[in-house]
Order: C-alpha cells, then structure tokens, then sequence
C-alpha cells in the first residue's frame, strides 16, 4: 500500500462527480491533490473543500494548458505521485444519425484527452514509480447501443492502459483501469433526461439497471489508488462478472434487443434532428461553453 498523505495526485474532470468526490476524499486522507477541469466556479468549489489544493483550467484536449497544469503541479508540490485521467463527456445518440461533429469530440476528450493527460504526466510518474489511473467504463465492456462514441473511447482507454502497464512495468510504475457502471452523476442523468437514454435504459433489468452513488465509485477509486490495483470497479462484483462474460456479450445483447433495435433506432433520428448530439450533464455544459 501507498500512504495517501505522501502523495501528490492530479484529477482531471475535477469539477464535478466522480472527479470531485475523489478529490474531497483524497484531501480527507491527507493527500496533495491537484484540481484540472473545466467549470470555472464549481472547479474552486471542489477546491474550497481540499486543503492545500492548486487548480488548474485547462481543457485535456488543449495541449498547452495541460502542460501548464502539470508544470504547476510539479511546482507546487514537487512531483506528481499518482494521476486520475478521469475527464469525460457523453451524449446517446446511433452511428447512423449522430453528428458527427459531437461523435468525434467525445472520441478526442475520453480518448485522446486521457492520453494526453497521461504522456503530460507520465515522465513525473516514472521518477516517482507512482501509479496511473485512467476511466474505462462498463460500456468498454458490454456493447454500448446508443452510446458508441463513448464505449469506443472507453474501450481505447482500457486497450491504452493494458498497453502502458506493460510498457512501464520497468520503471516501477503501477497502472489500474477503472470501470463504472451507472454511477448517479450529472452526465448520467443527463443520459437519462434524453428520450432516447430514458427509453433504452428502461428495458434493462437488475444490477445493469441500477444506479450507484458517487460517493460507491470515490470510495473505489481511492481504494485503489492506496492499493495500486489493476482494476478499480464500481459495483465490482457485476463488473467483474461482465469481464469473465465478454466473449459472449455482444451476440447476447444483439439477441436481447433484436425486437425493439428498430423503435429506437428511429427514436435516436428524431432526437438527433430535433435536440442535436450535444455532450449532457454539467461536465458537457463546460465542455461547450469552452469551446465557444
């Protein structure tokens, strides 16, 4: 295990859910944390609740003001022990109506915006054989019907950490992957105030329909990064099962929705016409008025 109060941790996506919360507990156990994000206001909201936090703007698709964040980082607290590549965004939407604009703006934040976050990070990581945590999800898992610009991101995130785990396993570096299901966050519920994320995700049943709190998926992240885990899970016993099952998912969830696969199908090409593509939630909200 890795004390806590020793290290020196940067979170991005740290205004708002899971960024947050992790943040708070971190601080709670003596932590240094350093706040990356978008959100102005809720950014040093977070920060007001962690002692000694330093906050950065910086958009983990911007590389100069991600380097700016890690340079200050490394000056504020003298290294970088472990990062959180936790930013993300997320609309519903099919391939086939999507706009193709939002699809691949979620690719370059979930995807390419963790490996930015992580290659800005990794040579302060190296020096102190920390540990790097990038955000999967259950949807690099399972299929991600109306929610493929953000399972393929998740899924490159999951291939990206598996990669880097081996690649630096000289240096004594520690690499975990982190995988949510429905976590009860903005974005999510966000998803869910869309007709088309309400609809599809009413047909699900049991632990897939569930929503888990915040503080489920915080505490596991903090759990695993004082234990260096390889996977960090939120609920980690359906997550866990998900991953011994994957082989046989996709023909599954091809099976399950053979029936209605058409109804939403012209349900996400209304909506995509008529509310557009953009990312939901709080963390989307910042995305955008960032961007304009």
């Amino acid at each position: 295990m890795t004390p806590l109060p020793e290290q020196s941790i940067l979170i991005t996506g740290a205004a708002h859910g899971i960024g947050a919360e992790v943040a708070r507990r971190l601080a709670a156990h003596g932590a240094r944390v350093s706040l990356v994000g978008l959100g102005g206001e809720e950014l040093r909201r977070v920060a007001a609740d962690c002692p000694g936090a330093v906050v950065f703007d910086a958009d983990v698709t911007d590389h100069d003001a991600l380097d700016a964040a890690v340079a200050g980082t490394v000056e504020a607290f003298g290294g970088i022990d472990t990062v959180f590549a936790n930013a993300g965004i997320g609309a519903p939407g099919f391939i086939r109506t999507m706009d193709p604009a939002s699809f691949e703006r979620i690719i370059e934040v979930n995807l390419i915006g963790v490996w930015r976050t992580i290659r800005a990070c990794l040579p302060h990581v190296i020096e102190r054989r920390g540990y790097v945590l990038p955000v999967a999800s259950m949807a690099a898992l399972l299929p991600p019907v109306g929610l493929a610009a953000y399972g393929a991101a998740k899924s490159g995130v999951e291939a990206l950490g598996h990669a880097l785990r081996v690649e630096t396993q000289g240096y004594g570096v520690a690499v975990g992957v982190a995988y949510f299901s429905w976590i009860d966050t903005e974005m999510v519920r966000g998803g869910d105030r869309t007709e088309l994320g309400a609809t599809m995700r009413a047909g699900l049943r049991g632990p897939l329909a569930r929503h888990y709190p915040v503080s489920a998926a915080a505490e596991a992240v903090v759990r695993g990064i004082e234990r260096r885990q390889r996977i960090v899970a939120c609920p980690r016993g359906l997550l866990t099962t998900l991953m011994a099952l994957r082989p046989l998912l996709p023909r599954l969830t091809e099976l399950t929705l053979k029936r209605e696969i058409a109804e939403f199908d012209r349900l996400a090409e209304r909506e995509a016409a008529e509310r557009g593509s953009d990312p939901v939630g709080a963390g989307g909200a910042a995305e955008l008025a960032a961007r304009r």
